[in-house]
Formats: structure tokens, C-alpha cells, sequence
């Protein structure tokens, strides 16, 4: 998440699509996106670093940065809900023929405090095979929603029970893991919010879930074309619609002195947004879920596919009686977003110490240590699309699973030899980017998605906490249902002593 101005306002795909939806097309499509067998797993690195805790100075600073294990649950949360084509009501009455978790888009909000196990039993009413992915959260192996690697698809008419005790409070999401390029795009997301154990007392907290939608050129369906060569050539599919909450004009009301907690979740298949604020002067406390070490400044973040926000926001008195126009200004053509409608009866300010205050390691020599993984991201023609978009010169079919070791520190680089934007989402991990092209940075924060600038390296620290293998991939979803994909097979390494799961750092 960082600042960049295309020079358009998103792809400008051919004005004759042609549809992917049946042949060849779909049937390689169908082979990426339910997970083919991968090759002979190949070691990338020579000698392997000390455990945590340990020998190594990476891992003994990352030591403590967040649980290694999930708390002993003290009860369960269950929620039961299914996918299935669906007649949704969004933008101010328009019925759009969706693909929806119990009939709403966005589908159900979850939440649960840390220290709860959620258990989701789930149905399959599409006419496709399905899984749910739960995006940003670190759960056991099975539950990842990654069929061909973690669980098979589910079928038509089938189900599937996902359970799990979350390791880390924050914002996250979840959403298909099987052609998540057409399933997301017709509206299959939801959002996970796992609590603090004692919540702080905010004035209220709020959820704006961000999408852009290509509809028809009568606007009364969803565009039907698939990963076009169109949306391949460019930065994926970008709609020409943006809600919020599935609407046009999302409105918040509040007073003047109230404390918000803003979360803000990218759930585009490609669009990236920079929100303007305004007058307004909103804190990042969390990136990607996770709480970052001091609060920082909203000016220069973004948010690409995958991305989450948790905004600390403090209406100013001044401000009472107005109304503040919230506008994307990522592209050169801004995009209203939302309203907040500041009222005139004045509450008290909560005051507590803001939750941004982890322990966030900052590797400072990082970007001198040698490179144990190299990810090269890059197109050429061919494939079922006309153009495959490749991590090392090969798609997700003929890629091997690269190996790292659990509890040992890793550098992984994303080298982007494209002119595209390329948000690189690892599931099961969250890293932290130490250089870019070459240059040390210090972030404050974890993620787990990066954007990529067009030709851009950048390079990324993460100790893996949990054996298995793991998806890797671009979230601009046609690229990934276009190869670019992997899988990164993380080792048992030497045990690593337990962290108990921390309550909110207040």
C-alpha cells in the first residue's frame, strides 16, 4: 500500500470480448483455479538459518511479534450459511442477479472475540464447486479453502464445515478459492472480524467494504466476459461502478467529538483505491488485519485487492453540521466513495491509548541479507487467455512448491518485470517489506499483500509459523486464473518455543 498514479483510470478491455465461459477456456481455467498437482518440490536455499529463539538475530528480534499458537478456546461461535445464485438489491434498488452468501452482497459479517473458535458449517447451493478462503487469517492448513492442496472443491449440493481458533484479532475476509475470478466478481465475499478479548470502547465501529462491478451497457446485469484479454493486457477487471456496503453513496452519521473505528476492506478483482479524507485526519492503527507498532498518518496509503485498513478516526467539532465527501483519487479520475454526515449535538471524546502499539521488529539489516526465495512476475502469449501471466517463467500448473523452513527467517523478493500492478497475496503468513528496488524500508506494520509498481522489486521478511503448503499468488484475480500462482511448502523446522496469544496490547 503505498502511493502510485497509473496513467488511466483502469483497463480499457475490447470493446468484443469474447467469452471464456466455455471450451478450451474454461476447462484450463477450472484445472488452475481447483489446484493441479504440482512437480518435485525444489529447495531454494543452501543452508539454512538458526530457529527462532535460537541462533538467529532476525529470529530472536522477531521472537514475541505475534502468538505462534492459537489460545485455548473458551467457546465455540457457530454460523451456518450457503452459497447460491441469488436476485440481490444494490445501488439504491437495482436487482442484479448475484452470486451470494445467504442472499446478501456483501454476505454475512462474522465476528467473534479472540479466544473464541469459529466453526462455519457451510453449504454449496451454486452450480459450481466452491470453497471458502479465509483471507489474512492464519488457520490450520485444512481450513486454508484451497482445493487441489488444502480440501477438495466442494460440489454442487454438498457442504463443507470449516473450524478454526483464530490466532490474532483484527479485520479480515473471506471469499472462493475455485475461479475466484467470476465467483468474487458476482459477489461471493463476507468479513471476518475477530475482537479484541475487551474491546475498546470506540464510538462505534464501522464497515465500509469497497468493490467496483463491470455491469452490462444497460447496466442491468453483470458483465458476463471473464478474464478477457482485455482485462489481462491491463490490471484486471475494473468495473465501471464503485459501492461501498453495496451501495452508491454509503453514509455515516456522526457526531462531533465521536471515535470511530473505520475498517476499510478491498474486494475488488483488481481495482486498487486511495481514499481522500478531507479535513478529516483518520490514524492507521492496523494493516491486513494486524495492529502496527505506532499510529501512523493516512496520507500515502492504498489499498490494492486484498487489502484491509483499520482506520482510528476522531470527528472535530469544528466540523458539526457538515457534510465531507469521501473520493478515491488513485486513478486521475476521482470516484466518490462516501458521505460522512457530521451532526451538531457534540459527545465526548473516548479517551484510552491507541491500540497501535505492537511489536513489529524492524530488521534493520535486512536488505543487506541474501535472498533465499526469488518470485519473477511476468506475461508472454499463449495459453487459454491469449496471455499467461507467469512467477518465474511458468504458470501455476508447471510451477514446483518452493520450500522454506518453518521458525527460520526468510527473504523473499518479488522481482516485477511487467508494467502492470501486481498485489502479491501469501496466504497462511504475514511478512514485512524491508527494501524497495534495492533501498532499506522500515515499516511499521505486517502485511499479507503487497502492491507491486510496474518494474518494481521489492523485498519482504517473514518468519512461516505453520508447516504446510501454502498458496501464493497475484490477487488481481484474472491474473492468477491466468498462472500466476504458486505454492510455497513450509517445512517442520526445529520447535519453537510457544508464544501465548497476547490480549489487546491496552
Amino acid at each position: 500500500m503505498r502511493r502510485l498514479r497509473p496513467p488511466h483510470d483502469g483497463p480499457r478491455p475490447r470493446k468484443r470480448g469474447r467469452s471464456q465461459n466455455s471450451g478450451l477456456g474454461r476447462l484450463a481455467l477450472s484445472l488452475l483455479s481447483l489446484g493441479c498437482s504440482v512437480g518435485k518440490e525444489k529447495i531454494s536455499r543452501e543452508e539454512p538459518k538458526g530457529a527462532v529463539g535460537t541462533t538467529g538475530p532476525l529470529e530472536r528480534e522477531f521472537a514475541g511479534a505475534y502468538p505462534t499458537q492459537a489460545p485455548t478456546p473458551t467457546a465455540t461461535r457457530t454460523f451456518a450459511f450457503s452459497a447460491a445464485v441469488s436476485d440481490v438489491q444494490l445501488f439504491e434498488g437495482r436487482i442484479l442477479q448475484s452470486w451470494a452468501y445467504d442472499g446478501t452482497v456483501p454476505g454475512p459479517t462474522l465476528r467473534l472475540r479472540l479466544g473464541e473458535t469459529l466453526r462455519v458449517e457451510f453449504r454449496n447451493e451454486l452450480p459450481d464447486p466452491t470453497t471458502i478462503h479465509w483471507h489474512g487469517m492464519r488457520v490450520p492448513n485444512a481450513m486454508d479453502g484451497v482445493p487441489g492442496v488444502t480440501q477438495p472443491p466442494i460440489p454442487p449440493g454438498e457442504g463443507f464445515t470449516y473450524e478454526f481458533t483464530p490466532k490474532d484479532p483484527g479485520t479480515f475476509w473471506f471469499h472462493p478459492h475455485v475461479r475466484g475470478e467470476e465467483q468474487v466478481e458476482r459477489g461471493l465475499y463476507g468479513v471476518l472480524i475477530v475482537d479484541d478479548p475487551e474491546p475498546l470502547p470506540y464510538t462505534a465501529d464501522v464497515l465500509w467494504v469497497l468493490d467496483d462491478w463491470r455491469l452490462t451497457r444497460d447496466g442491468q446485469a453483470i458483465d458476463p466476459r471473464f478474464v478477457t484479454r482485455g482485462d489481462l493486457a491491463h490490471d484486471g477487471r475494473w468495473g465501471q461502478v464503485i459501492a461501498v456496503n453495496g451501495t452508491l453513496d454509503e453514509r455515516l452519521e456522526v457526531a462531533p467529538g465521536a471515535r470511530i473505528r473505520l475498517r476499510l476492506v478491498d474486494v475488488a478483482n483488481g481495482r486498487v483505491f486511495r481514499p481522500d479524507w478531507g479535513p478529516l485526519n483518520p490514524e492507521v492503527i492496523a494493516v491486513d488485519g494486524m495492529y502496527a507498532s505506532r499510529p501512523l498518518p493516512v496520507d500515502g496509503f492504498e489499498l490494492a485487492p486484498g487489502n484491509r485498513l483499520d482506520l482510528d478516526l476522531v470527528i472535530p467539532p469544528e466540523l458539526a453540521g457538515q457534510s465531507i465527501k469521501i473520493v478515491d483519487r488513485f486513478t486521475r479520475r476521482p470516484h466518490h466513495l462516501a458521505t460522512i454526515v457530521v451532526g451538531t449535538t457534540a459527545v465526548r471524546t473516548p479517551e484510552f491509548p491507541s491500540p497501535a502499539r505492537a511489536h513489529v521488529p524492524r530488521w534493520v539489516d535486512a536488505a543487506a541479507a541474501p535472498v533465499d526465495l526469488t518470485l519473477a512476475l511476468s506475461a508472454a502469449r499463449g495459453g487459454p487467455y491469449g496471455i499467461r501471466w507467469m512467477i518465474n517463467g511458468k504458470t501455476y500448473d508447471e510451477n514446483h512448491a518452493e520450500a522454506l523452513v518453518e521458525g527460520r527467517w526468510n527473504k523473499v523478493r518479488f522481482a516485477n518485470e511487467s508494467p502492470r500492478l501486481h498485489p502479491m497475496h501469501i496466504h497462511g503468513q504475514f511478512f514485512k517489506v524491508v527494501a524497495r528496488n534495492g533501498q532499506a524500508v522500515d515499516e511499521p506494520y505486517w502485511r499479507d499483500t503487497v502492491l507491486l509498481r510496474p518494474r518494481e522489486t521489492v523485498d519482504v521478511g517473514l518468519v512461516p509459523l505453520d508447516a504446510g503448503k501454502w498458496a501464493l499468488h497475484c490477487h488481481i484475480l484474472e491474473h492468477a486464473a491466468a498462472g500466476m500462482m504458486t505454492l510455497v511448502h513450509v517445512r517442520p523446522g526445529p520447535a519453537t518455543p510457544h508464544t501465548p496469544a497476547r490480549s489487546h496490547p491496552g
